[in-house]
């Protein structure tokens, strides 16, 4: 693990990289960023794996995160394919943590199916927060269209796709 950490680590390239998602540019410009400095350190990353994977104990804390992570690589790759996605989901668990601070207040929403509804419902409204849309307009908007949406095209009800 010292030798990760030594000179111009991938742990460093990482944190360059999260820096670049913060700034304040178009999609396709991330994209564009990405490929050209997040792909270098990802490489990187898939290269030294690979090698201490043949030197590390499968049982060791060491060798479980390379296990987990070239399990999940392929996920990690499609960072690379879109500028919508981030490398973490801080923006998100920030927008949402007064929702799960006060989280004890609504274990009892009735139901099963009641704390189901809530929790959805806190979702959209936490992707309202994230993307800078009233909650109370969007509600409005998609119990306004809803009942004549055609099924498969759900997705552009989401705050995100849907201009209020």
């Amino acid at each position: 693990m010292e030798k990760c950490l030594a000179g111009n680590s991938v742990l460093t390239q990482i944190l360059v990289s999260k820096y670049v998602d913060h700034l304040p540019l178009y999609r396709q410009q991330h994209h564009e960023v990405r490929l050209e400095e997040a792909l270098p350190i990802i490489n990187n990353l898939g290269k030294w794996m690979h090698r201490e994977r043949n030197m590390v104990l499968p049982k060791s804390l060491i060798g479980k995160a390379i296990e987990y992570c070239t399990r999940l690589w392929s996920s990690l790759l499609t960072y690379l394919e879109n500028g919508n996605y981030h490398i973490n989901n801080n923006a998100i668990e920030n927008k949402i943590r007064p929702v799960a601070i006060g989280r004890k207040n609504y274990l009892f929403a009735g139901s099963h199916n009641g704390a189901k509804r809530t929790a959805m419902f806190y979702t959209f409204f936490a992707n309202c927060k994230l993307n800078g849309v009233n909650p109370e307009k969007w509600l409005n908007k998609v119990l306004e269209v809803i009942a004549d949406y055609p099924c498969n095209k759900l997705q552009d009800l989401f705050p995100e796709n849907l201009e209020v």
